[in-house]
């Protein structure tokens, strides 16, 4: 049987599952390569990261089911998820993996809105007189 590992990554309000096994490379995401799903150059380099930091990018086959958020919170969920995934899958990915900072989860998310105000932080005009 073949062995397959999963994760999950997280960014605001992105879920990424992630599903790594050996394989040639594809990295597909909600069922479309990840290159026509992240149109964006630099947003296909955040997928890519965890891989080139172990210098595995044609090893592993990724398959990954990523909901919520917008496509820049998805991408950097999927790049946890990877990460994590590796880990799990070779303990000794773990020191590279972490001097490149991917094994962290970015705690930064949406303030609330609070009563009594427009937003978050923004007030209404203030008027002395």
């Amino acid at each position: 049987m073949e062995k397959q590992k999963n994760a999950v990554g997280r960014r605001k309000e992105a879920v990424a599952r992630v599903f790594i096994s050996k394989g040639t490379g594809n990295i597909t995401v909600n069922g479309k390569d990840y290159k026509t799903y992240f149109s964006l150059v630099y947003l296909q380099n955040q997928v890519e990261r965890p891989l080139k930091a172990i210098e595995a990018t044609d090893k592993y086959d990724i398959k990954v089911n990523a909901t919520g958020g917008g496509i820049k919170g998805q991408a950097e969920a999927i790049m946890l998820g990877i990460a994590r995934a590796l880990v799990d899958l070779n303990p000794e990915y773990r020191p590279a993996l972490k001097a490149a900072g991917l094994l962290k989860r970015d705690p930064r998310s949406v303030e609330r809105k609070k009563f009594g105000r427009k937003k978050a932080r923004k007030s209404y005009q203030f008027s002395k007189r």
